[in-house]
């Protein structure tokens, strides 16, 4: 069974921000608010700077792959590693290695050497190091928070602030593009990964718990935990349907961008900002007290409405009506990713979290870099508005499979 999720909120902080209220959270909050936006500045400028050197749909789901790939093969790999060190000194050298990449991805655009196989190797260099990173921050969330009840507002308010970037970022990113270029867009994130290492440095927690045995041996724990408990293999497949389809839309937004809406970079921005707002308000409802019931249902129900959206964007040729599609499938992914790593942190021991957690996000980027290459080369084929169609009806067939099965079960 789950664990209960709810807790007595602090007399300082509101029910859905008692995470707040621990010191070291704060600090990791802080730190990771400036490089997250950051992060998404930077994601905006290569998505365009990529199809503007080389008008390629199937390039922007190359590079989207390359950097997500990596994710389903060291992912994890990366989880069995993390769980047998310290995990804060770990995060800390992530964060610089990923500030350095930044600095280069910069320095090569400004000084026009930068090319199409550059553009792949250094989202390859970006997916490795993103491979060890994500899932290093998500298992390290449980040692800010001194109370395990807060767990789950603590994991709710990261993705918050992810979907705050998210929001805030893209626009921000086209506003910066429009005026100077992409190597100034690169320069800043390299820049906002000094604030989460200022923050880390200044963090006081222990090593904790940590995993003995060799590097096979704890891996094998990790994947038979995953494979053999029901409800989180149930849970994978779910995670994995969702982004191969659903999260593919972030490779064609440049597509639509300028071809479908003959935009710009801010129109990419106004587009990428509309799916941030849904992600915003799914991190709203999520960080308030949802039952395990409860949150199985939301989750089931995000799948169904990012298989309306992406059909209604496709077909949409008016930008107001396409805006409305994006925030909807940016609530519905948001709420089926992170509704889903809530249920599964609050489930796993934590001796086993960081393998847990790697799975998780292995499925969840691995496949969202198979499903942007997938989309790349059928929109290279058969156009963008297709793509999406595509994605958007295999997403709807496994919805019906789900529903029937739920019925069947009775289960939430």
């Amino acid at each position: 069974m789950f664990p209960a999720m709810t807790s007595t909120a602090s007399t300082r902080w509101p029910a859905s921000l008692r995470a707040l209220q621990h010191p070291n959270f704060r600090l990791y909050f802080i730190g990771h608010a400036i490089s997250t936006l950051g992060t998404w500045v930077q994601m905006v400028a290569l998505s365009w700077l990529v199809y503007r050197l080389t008008d390629s749909a199937a390039l922007l789901g190359l590079t989207t792959f390359a950097s997500l790939l990596p994710q389903l093969i060291v992912g994890p790999i990366a989880g069995a590693w993390i769980d047998r060190h310290d995990k804060r000194r770990l995060l800390i050298g992530t964060q610089t290695l990923l500030g350095v990449q930044a600095a280069v991805l910069a320095l090569l655009t400004w000084s026009g050497h930068i090319n199409a196989g550059l553009i792949v190797a250094m989202s390859v260099l970006l997916g490795v190091l993103n491979a060890v990173d994500t899932p290093l921050r998500q298992s390290l969330l449980s040692r800010f928070v001194e109370d395990p009840k807060d767990l789950p507002n603590a994991l709710a308010l990261n993705a918050m602030l992810f979907t705050c970037s998210r929001f805030i970022g893209p626009p921000l990113a086209g506003l910066i593009l429009g005026m100077t270029g992409e190597a100034v867009c690169f320069a800043l994130n390299a820049l906002s990964y000094c604030a989460l290492i200022f923050s880390l440095l200044a963090v006081r927690m222990s090593v904790g718990l940590t995993a003995k045995g060799s590097m096979r041996s704890v891996f094998r724990e990790g994947l038979n935990y995953a494979l053999q408990t029901p409800s989180v293999r149930t849970m994978m497949i779910g995670v994995l349907v969702v982004n191969v389809t659903a999260s593919s839309y972030a490779v064609l937004l440049p597509v639509f961008a300028r071809d479908i809406f003959a935009g710009d970079a801010r129109t990419l921005g106004w587009l990428w900002g509309a799916a941030g707002f849904g992600s915003l308000a799914s991190t709203i409802v999520l960080a308030g007290r949802q039952s395990v019931t409860e949150l199985h249902r939301l989750i089931y129900a995000s799948a169904v409405a990012c298989a309306l959206a992406l059909m209604v964007f496709a077909a949409s040729t008016h930008l107001a009506l396409s805006l409305a599609a994006m925030a909807v499938l940016g609530f519905g992914v948001t709420v089926n990713n992170v509704g889903t790593n809530i249920l599964l942190q609050s489930q796993a021991p934590e001796v086993l979290r960081g393998r847990v957690v790697s799975i998780y996000t292995s499925t969840r980027f691995g496949f969202d870099a198979i499903g942007g290459l997938l989309a790349g080369l059928l929109a290279a084929r058969l156009g963008g508005p297709w793509a999406m169609q595509i994605a958007g009806g295999v997403l709807m067939v496994y919805c019906v499979w789900q529903g029937v099965v739920r019925y069947r079960t009775d289960t939430p």
